[in-house]
């Protein structure tokens, strides 16, 4: 504790201070530098540290790129998945923030006490649902819940997800987590108090051009022997040997995939122009003239693209092509200018 100051010296002070030889001001700044003053909400109290949030991170980026992969296996279409946030909130905040209807996926954390959710939004659900019957990737006007048979098909989707969640967290603790039910509004969803702190990942989930939310709730009651034993240097090399594995294996079949995937051939004998008064006037027998000669290659398409030169010919009596070579980009170039030339 300070001493206490005489009379004198409080009398002194305030002469300094009346006649502007001490500055309050100054002296009040020079001490907010010399403590370090940090605001702290005791209303919201941290139960996570920062190196435990960016653990919490690693993992789950993890699960996210692992995840994403699957999911361009099972869709056949670009899909990225990237965190935006890792958040501590009231539980009652996360209920309140959840959209209706919502894809609310409740699962148990095996080993703790406690259950987590997934949330996923409706138009998520029904864009995986629309790509897996052989749809485009057009999102619904409207949202809406999603039907029985819907969350059928959905759901061989979220119980991947939750063995890709569980293999990303080896890498800390041997924790299984198991689908437990599915619930469409926040209401019926109570897996802590509504005072309990929660840990909450959100992720923007890209399918082609379109962009969705999906959030993964913790409560931090069910985390908190494991997190205080986290490692985060370890974790970080575990889980990019682990992703490593990961990616090449959902590389391998993506290749196999695409090895049984059908594309259209044709091969372009030549081209040419007439007018519409030559063709209304041909009839059987007549000859059209093609810019090709004879003896030139002609090119072989292979889906949209202009891919291989080859020679016109026949095989017991069918006619067929004959591949010479690939075509390079100095061939398209010359091929252009040589079309341009001519017209």
């Amino acid at each position: 504790m300070s001493d206490v100051l005489s009379q004198n010296e409080i009398d002194n002070l305030l002469s300094d201070m009346s006649s502007g030889a001490l500055d309050v001001d100054e002296i009040l700044s020079s001490k907010s530098i010399k403590g370090e003053i940090t605001n702290y909400d005791f209303r919201r109290p941290n139960r996570i540290s920062k190196n435990q949030v960016r653990t919490l991170q690693n993992i789950h980026e993890s699960f996210a790129e692992v995840f994403g992969y699957y999911l361009v296996s099972k869709l056949q279409t670009v899909v990225s998945i990237s965190i935006t946030s890792v958040d501590q909130l009231f539980y009652s905040e996360f209920i309140l923030s959840v959209s209706n209807p919502s894809c609310l996926y409740v699962f148990d954390i095996e080993g703790t006490d406690g259950s987590g959710i997934l949330e996923i939004s409706p138009q998520l659900a029904l864009t995986i649902m629309e790509r897996l019957l052989g749809g485009n990737n057009e999102a619904q006007e409207k949202t809406r819940s999603i039907t029985p048979i819907e969350q059928a098909v959905i759901r061989g989707i979220i119980e991947h997800a939750f063995s890709d969640l569980r293999n990303a967290w080896k890498t800390v603790a041997d924790l299984n987590f198991k689908f437990s039910r599915l619930e469409m509004e926040a209401d019926f969803v109570q897996v802590a108090p509504a005072s309990e702190i929660v840990v909450v990942i959100s992720f923007d989930v890209n399918i082609g051009t379109q962009t969705f939310l999906m959030n993964i709730c913790f409560p931090t009651f069910a985390l908190e022997e494991i997190l205080a034993q986290l490692n985060r240097q370890q974790v970080t090399s575990s889980a990019v040997k682990q992703s490593d594995k990961k990616m090449k294996e959902n590389m391998k079949m993506i290749s196999h995939h695409m090895e049984n995937t059908f594309m259209p051939v044709f091969a372009e004998l030549g081209k040419t122009k007439v007018t519409v008064k030559e063709l209304l006037e041909f009839k059987k027998g007549d000859v059209i003239k093609l810019e090709k000669r004879i003896n030139e290659e002609i090119e072989v398409i292979i889906g949209a693209r202009r891919k291989l030169a080859a020679r016109p010919g026949t095989v017991e009596g069918k006619k067929a092509v004959r591949i010479i070579r690939p075509l390079t980009d100095e061939d398209l170039v010359d091929m252009d200018l040589q079309h341009k030339e001519e017209n």
